[in-house]
């Protein structure tokens, strides 16, 4: 890792915080699918990244969301969650011969394989988040349309945010 990549991801870091913070928590769909573009931040990290900052990086930006939203560490205890389970994943959506040093990208992983690889690490997110943000199953329809709703939303903006970076 070179400090330009450390830049860029500080960079990356902010802006998704600020986006998170002052415009995606203001929008929920039909009154379930909220945005959680915080997520991209995780599925982005390289493949040879050191997995402590991977932990520092995603806890850090959970608990600046959590300030900001009234979310008293669900963000954070989901994205450090998030960025233990991201190696481990990656690598079974990439060949063993891949370079060491391979971005999560639709460039790198071809469409199909890194769709899936964001859904499973957004849906992951979503679950964790929504089940400890209502703490109880009493009312799970609405906690299941919560996680369905914010996954798609969340995995379609994603998507598109990695087509469109190429």
């Amino acid at each position: 890792m070179t400090i330009i990549d450390e830049l860029r991801r500080l960079a990356l870091f902010v802006v998704l915080s600020l986006a998170q913070v002052l415009v995606f928590n203001h929008i929920h769909l039909f009154g379930y699918a909220t945005l959680l573009l915080l997520v991209y931040f995780v599925v982005t990290f390289p493949r040879n990244y050191p997995r402590w900052a991977m932990l520092l990086w995603s806890f850090f930006l959970g608990l600046f969301a959590d300030l900001f939203s009234n979310t008293p560490g669900m963000a954070a205890a989901s994205l450090t969650l998030m960025a233990f389970v991201q190696p481990y994943l990656l690598n079974l959506f990439i060949p063993r011969e891949a370079p060491e040093n391979m971005r999560s990208a639709v460039a790198t992983m071809g469409f199909g394989k890194f769709a899936t690889f964001a859904f499973t690490l957004v849906f992951a997110y979503c679950v964790v988040f929504f089940t400890l943000e209502a703490f109880t199953f009493f009312n799970w329809v609405e906690w299941v349309l919560n996680i369905i709703g914010s996954t798609a939303l969340t995995l379609a903006l994603v998507l598109t945010l990695e087509t469109i970076r190429k």
